[in-house]
């Protein structure tokens, strides 16, 4: 035992001086090539003495990142995640300046520009040199983060041996995509736990509700109910307001609704974690957590576990910086090659949307996995995580895309170090992966016809259609979760955050999920009262070919789902006729009568055409690969459970809606020993925000 630590202490002492002799020849390099970069005086000096600067500059420069970066770092704490990580390169540069000053030869000078460059250059080497003369880059840094969890849990009570529960949300996965993913070997790791010849893990299906999006799914899983979610995106007449999913006060909102109406804090009351979410699910260690962006920064909104075990390391963190310089340039690569190749279905991927993929592949994915390590070597019960790159990459490049399976192929990496680092923890871990909804195929409404939803609904209300119409937006988890990170307010253009009252109806879209509603008319409007006041609009959308059916309020039968050429089933009448309902696939009635029973429910709610043969749908929103409505995939997400937990359903049995997804959880951590939610509506106040 003592030779093996002695064995130990050596590799190590000899990786250090490794590390240090390729960072002194790197610094000599760039003092070589960079003109504002010298480690000689003007006089000139022996290439000895050079060489003797640039070692000890090196040796300054690694030290000082080791003892005064941390230190750093938990003064920064209170500074978005997304600003640290651009402050990375800075800090850096004021270390080097700083080693160049208390260098021993009193020599070395550099520009504060270049000596950010500098900085930059020789973090990156050493984590490479680290990286190859390690056995394992993932294997040094779960140490690391070994060390930080067991210096930061000093003080929390001694960890139960009972083993805890970690679920890693793969967003916009769908099941069908999954399983297409590890055929064809693009996901060993789930490959593994699905082995046939020993399956540690099994696969079960479930279906959302017809708001086949994160808001709706998410809200449910952690919170227990997403009664009143009828889409991404709604307006709230008494209010005069819209609902976006992924705005922060609206994300805030729902959260209170849903504890109100359930009257606990959430899946994750008792020593729980939340990372890169919507929700909170009442965890008290939260990162990324969009309903608390809302609120002023404060000790309760920072993540000790997230930022810190991400910033401390200044290589680490410079690797990730680089890493999204690089994802930029491959999105533009891939963007330009796709407009030369002309491909189709294409949309727009220009102005800020290589920066919303970078921070959702790279910098949002670095941070919630750091979190989830340093959550579960620190011990927590319950840990909630989000992964949001695949679902951003699919929603421009497609579900099935080459683009999206390469981010495929780093997500299922970063579940094998979430599933290594289980080895270091000081309790036994259950890992759950799911998928809170599926993505479906498809060119856009617009693309197709020529005109948005919104210019159909004007001229089937007789009203003026402009020439050339806004392009709508796409709201994204990814985009929501940058401009949370950067504290600012997401909120949509346009005015559409308080519509003007008026005739005019608001046109609302949630990928193939559209939402009519007439903002001067306080209560959901009736068929009759549409008829009477639009004659041609019910049947101008419901005959339009890229519309497969809508949902209204009937006087006669209390809700009615309309179709083509004069279809009007009566929600009770769904199961024996199910009419422009049958290509839906099953669980389509119930999703649908559901949703009518919301209070929020538009006055006409809109479903794109559906292709049974292909899964394509028809988005109302800039994306070639959506969810939100019924259709495809996007309505079938999975759930990856341990063998060791009980089967989700019984057999035979389907999942259906999230908020059985969240039973099913609540579950297991009574299964697991684990904390037993509270039954309770007596929350803290910063949980129930």
């Amino acid at each position: 035992m003592r030779g093996v630590r002695w064995r130990r202490i050596a590799s190590q002492i000899g990786r250090s001086i490794a590390v240090w002799a390729v960072s002194t020849v790197t610094m000599l390099a760039l003092a070589a090539l960079l003109p504002d970069f010298q480690l000689q005086s003007a006089d000139g000096d022996s290439a000895t003495r050079i060489a003797v600067t640039a070692a000890f500059g090196a040796g300054a420069f690694g030290l000082l990142s080791a003892v005064v970066w941390p230190l750093l770092v938990r003064l920064l704490l209170l500074v978005p995640a997304l600003v640290l990580g651009l402050l990375v390169f800075f800090l850096n540069g004021s270390l080097l300046l700083l080693a160049l000053r208390i260098n021993p030869s009193g020599h070395g000078e550099a520009a504060p520009e270049t000596a950010v460059i500098v900085a930059a250059v020789m973090s990156a080497v050493a984590s490479a040199t680290g990286a190859a003369l390690a056995v394992r880059d993932d294997e040094t840094y779960r140490r690391r983060l070994h060390r930080l969890a067991t210096r930061g849990s000093r003080g929390r009570p001694p960890c139960p041996t009972a083993p805890g529960l970690v679920c890693v949300q793969l967003d916009g996965v769908g099941h069908d995509v999954l399983v297409d993913a590890v055929r064809k070997g693009l996901m060993p790791t789930v490959a593994g736990w699905l082995a046939p010849s020993q399956p540690t893990h099994r696969l079960t299906s479930w279906r959302t509700d017809w708001s086949s999006q994160t808001g709706a799914s998410q809200l449910g899983i952690l919170h227990g109910s997403n009664f009143d979610v009828p889409a991404f995106r709604w307006y709230e007449k008494e209010r005069g307001e819209v609902m976006v999913c992924n705005r922060p006060t609206s994300a805030a909102e729902l959260q209170h609704r849903a504890i109100l109406r359930t009257g606990d804090g959430g899946l994750l009351a008792v020593d729980g974690a939340s990372r890169g979410n919507l929700f909170s699910g009442g965890a008290g260690e939260q990162a990324l957590v969009l309903s608390i962006a809302a609120r002023r920064r404060g000790r309760e909104n920072r993540s000790r576990a997230g930022y810190f075990a991400y910033f401390c390391d200044p290589a680490g963190a410079v690797r990730t910086a680089l890493s999204f310089v690089a994802e930029v340039g491959r999105e533009i690569g891939q963007s330009t090659r796709a407009r030369i190749r002309r491909q189709r279905p294409r949309v727009g991927r220009g102005g800020l949307y290589p920066l919303v993929r970078a921070f959702a592949t790279v910098v949002e994915r670095d941070v919630v996995v750091a979190a989830v390590m340093g959550d579960m070597l620190a011990g927590r019960a319950a840990v909630y995580a989000d992964l949001v790159a695949y679902d951003e990459v699919a929603h421009h490049s497609g579900p099935r895309s080459r683009d999206a399976e390469k981010v495929l192929e780093r997500l299922d990496r970063s579940l094998a170090l979430i599933h290594r680092v289980a080895e270091h923890a000081p309790r036994p871990y259950r890992i759950v992966v799911l998928s809170d909804h599926g993505q479906s195929p498809g060119e856009t409404f617009r693309s197709r016809y020529g005109l948005p939803l919104g210019d159909l609904v004007r001229a089937g209300c007789g009203l003026h259609v402009p020439r050339r119409a806004e392009r709508t937006r796409s709201g994204t988890e990814a985009r929501a979760a940058v401009r949370a990170a950067l504290r600012r307010p997401v909120e949509e253009r346009g005015g559409h955050h308080r519509p003007a009252r008026g005739s005019e109806p608001v046109v609302l879209a949630s990928g193939n999920l559209g939402l009519v509603s007439f903002p001067d008319v306080p209560h959901r409007m009736t068929k009759e009262e549409i008829d009477a006041r639009h004659p041609a609009l019910l049947s101008t959308l419901a005959n339009h070919p890229g519309i497969g059916f809508l949902l209204v309020r009937s006087e006669e039968h209390g809700g009615l789902v309309l179709g083509a050429h004069g279809a009007e089933i009566p929600l009770a009448d769904l199961d024996e006729r199910p009419g422009p309902l049958a290509g839906f696939g099953p669980g389509a009635a119930d999703a649908v009568r559901r949703t009518h029973s919301f209070p929020h429910t538009a006055d006409i709610m809109v479903n794109s055409a559906h292709d049974p043969a292909d899964g394509e749908v028809l988005a109302f929103e800039e994306q070639i690969g959506s969810h939100g409505g019924l259709g495809g995939d996007q309505s079938r997400p999975f759930l990856l459970s341990p063998l060791e937990l009980s089967a989700p359903v019984e057999e035979g049995e389907h999942l259906a809606g999230a908020e059985r997804v969240h039973h099913v959880l609540r579950r297991w951590l009574g299964e697991l020993d684990g904390p037993q939610v509270p039954l309770t509506t007596d929350v803290p106040e910063e949980r129930a925000a």
